[in-house]
């Protein structure tokens, strides 16, 4: 025992006169003495402590609510060269025109950011917002004016106009500080709550792109769960109008420049028995230049054994998916009263919302067919649930100085905006539903409307649960 005991405490001097030797440990064991190395070592340790509870906490909280994504969008530049453009087109509306407007832009590889079109049964206006080089938008312009039913075509990227959007934007807000906080944002930048559940609160905004931007951005703190988002709609400032050379005459309506009438046309008249839906058909069709510039308020009556279904369909941003969708409208003759494209919550992904009358039999066929396409995520038929749906609408109308007062008293009642005024004209942007448009420009006919914009219907799921359609479904209780 005390040969080992000895031969022990040699071995720990040696390896002591080793360490003392040896430069780095040395060094080491120096700086780990100081205080100022103990300091750093705590530091870290406390930091590192911290990040662990974050990460812990994140993750329990996301345990506890799996229903919602966050979903953060990153502004990318644009390319060298590349800019926005805005393009207005009018056409005479006939079945399959949508997809071939989108086909133009589809066979030429480019990207369309956003889209609106108002259509009413005999006429349409696109407001397309693409963007690309200056000769690339130019040839795609030359193109969609060779197109049989279109009236005219404009680059309106350059010119002085009133422009507007919007967004309906659905946030996690459950009751507290953070809806507290997301309602006095609303105040600002004046938008309206179109829906309140006990996890969610959803807002309506109209305006610029770039006020709609702005309240998406700082909105995303709190959680974004869907939005849905019209295409741009624009009219030109003053009197000038969207037609190339037209002008507002001095009293009546419109005056539009001559257009030449060409002797062959090849109309074609498709047969209500190949349709799964009522195909729209008059005995003596009209031609182009035989239709007036001015949009409807809204499309129309569907007969009594169509109903109106509103689709919700997120797609990828792939070059063409916008023809793709529209194709299996056209190819199965499906007549398409509203469309509405836009960027969705998801990064890389866009919204197309769009009514569609048919029975229910055709329309799960063609949700079928919808859901078989590559770049299609997903597709919801919103109509037998509880949704939000909103239009906007921008309304040129005449107005002398005298009638002012008038038209700004009709305006505050509809809880319309007064965009432009100018010694002859006032433009009007509304929002609201189909029926309240109707009912704000029948007033406005005495007036003389000189031009309307509309955006397609945007909608999302309702969380509350309720709407009209619901309660109209629901017994209540009787008053004796």
């Amino acid at each position: 025992m005390l040969l080992r005991g000895v031969n022990l405490k040699g071995r720990e001097a040696t390896s002591a006169r080793c360490s003392h030797a040896c430069p780095v440990i040395r060094h080491r064991v120096a700086r780990s003495a100081t205080p100022a190395g103990t300091k750093v070592f705590r530091d870290v340790t406390a930091r590192w402590d911290s990040l662990k509870a974050a990460a812990s906490s994140a993750s329990a909280k996301g345990a506890q609510d799996t229903k919602y994504d966050v979903y953060v969008n990153e502004p990318k530049p644009l390319r060298e060269g590349e800019e926005k453009h805005v393009i207005s087109v009018f056409v005479a509306d006939e079945a399959g025109l949508i997809n071939r407007v989108a086909g133009v832009f589809a066979r030429r590889g480019a990207n369309i950011e956003s889209m609106a079109v108002g259509l009413t049964v005999d006429k349409a206006l696109f407001t397309i917002v693409l963007t690309g080089t200056a000769n690339t938008v130019s040839n795609l312009v030359k193109q969609l004016s060779k197109l049989v039913k279109v009236k005219y075509v404009e680059d309106i990227t350059q010119t002085d106009r009133v422009e507007r959007e919007m967004l309906l934007l659905k946030l996690r807000a459950p009751p507290g500080p953070a809806r507290t906080e997301v309602l006095q944002l609303a105040q600002i930048f004046r938008a309206r709550v179109v829906d309140v559940s006990d996890r969610t609160l959803t807002l309506c905004v109209s305006g610029d792109p770039g006020k709609c931007v702005a309240l998406q951005k700082v909105m995303q703190k709190f959680g974004i769960v869907e939005i849905a988002r019209t295409g741009r709609v624009c009219l030109k400032r003053g009197e000038r109008l969207l037609e190339p050379g037209a002008s507002v005459p001095e009293a009546g309506r419109r005056t539009s420049p001559p257009v030449r009438q060409p002797d062959n046309l090849p109309f074609t008249t498709a047969s209500r028995d190949s349709a799964d839906v009522y195909m729209v058909e008059d005995e003596e069709p009209a031609g182009v230049w035989e239709v007036e510039n001015i949009l409807d308020a809204t499309y129309g009556e569907n007969p009594a054994e169509f109903e109106a279904h509103t689709l919700s369909i997120e797609v990828q941003d792939v070059s063409g998916v916008l023809n793709q969708v529209t194709g299996v409208f056209a190819r199965r003759g499906y007549n398409v009263q509203s469309l509405a494209v836009g960027p969705s919550e998801r990064e890389g992904m866009s919204r197309i919302c769009m009514v569609v009358p048919g029975t229910p039999q055709s329309i799960d066929k063609l949700l079928k067919q919808l859901n078989k396409l590559v770049f299609v995520e997903n597709v919801n038929d919103l109509t037998h649930l509880p949704f939000v749906n909103r239009e906007l609408m921008l309304v040129k109308v005449r107005c002398p100085s005298s009638q002012r007062g008038e038209l700004r008293d009709l305006a505050s009642i509809f809880r319309a905006d007064i965009l432009d005024v100018s010694a002859g004209t006032m433009t009007v942007e509304l929002l609201g539903k189909e029926d309240k448009m109707k009912a704000f420009t029948d007033l406005l006919e005495p007036f003389g409307i000189l031009e309307i914009a509309r955006t397609g219907r945007v909608a999302v799921p309702r969380e509350s649960g309720v709407d009209n359609k619901y309660l109209e479904t629901v017994a209540t209780s009787r008053v004796w």
